[in-house]
């Protein structure tokens, strides 16, 4: 069975210290307003007895994913290991595929906005060339990483391990393993988009 990389994120583990979300800022290096993991916070309960909830968002990287249906260029496209990835190449940034994902997992990149207005660091200027203006961006599982062997950043850094990555088709690898869960559920299964992204109760 080919391989399919996917991610498990135990909720009960999660205390929404975003450091997944400032790995993922500090390896793609992304102009400000784009966020490409990100942890929603929301209140659960009423008062007194309310309580703040926590849910981690990124791509889903699906099965059947919506976004590579409806983008003119091909640019979206879903590799043999499952991952979806952006050519940038091809990408006429029309955000066709924005509109489409179910889960808003993809941001429109309209402009290169420096952190510190009128100085561009070393760092931002070594990866402005993966982020070219008018491009569609999204959460690829660090792909480059992963080719070396390497688990995504957001994985690497959650200091709770709330986050475990791996081949979803290998029933013995950890990620498989707690994806098949009764308490594992991903989000908006109805739509038949079959995400590689689950969460544990």
């Amino acid at each position: 069975m080919p391989v399919r990389y996917g991610l498990v994120i135990d909720l009960t583990r999660c205390v929404a210290c975003d450091a997944c979300t400032m790995a993922c800022r500090q390896v793609k290096a992304t102009s400000p307003g784009i966020l490409l993991a990100k942890v929603l916070k929301y209140e659960l309960g009423r008062y007194p007895r309310s309580r703040l909830g926590y849910l981690p968002i990124l791509c889903n990287n699906c099965d059947n994913p919506p976004c590579v249906a409806v983008c003119p260029r091909r640019a979206a496209q879903k590799l043999d290991n499952g991952i979806v990835v952006i050519d940038q190449e091809r990408c006429i940034g029309c955000q066709a595929c924005v509109v489409a994902c179910p889960y808003g997992a993809r941001s429109g990149f309209r402009s290169i906005e420096a952190y510190f207005p009128g100085h561009q660091t070393p760092f931002e200027s070594r990866r402005a060339s993966k982020h070219p203006a008018g491009k569609v961006q999204k959460c690829d599982f660090c792909l480059d990483r992963v080719l070396e062997g390497r688990p995504p950043a957001c994985v690497e850094a959650c200091p709770t391990e709330a986050r475990v990555f791996g081949d979803l088709n290998d029933p013995d690898s950890p990620a498989g393993r707690l994806a098949a869960e009764s308490e594992a559920f991903c989000l908006r299964p109805e739509l038949g988009t079959g995400p590689a992204v689950f969460y544990l109760r």
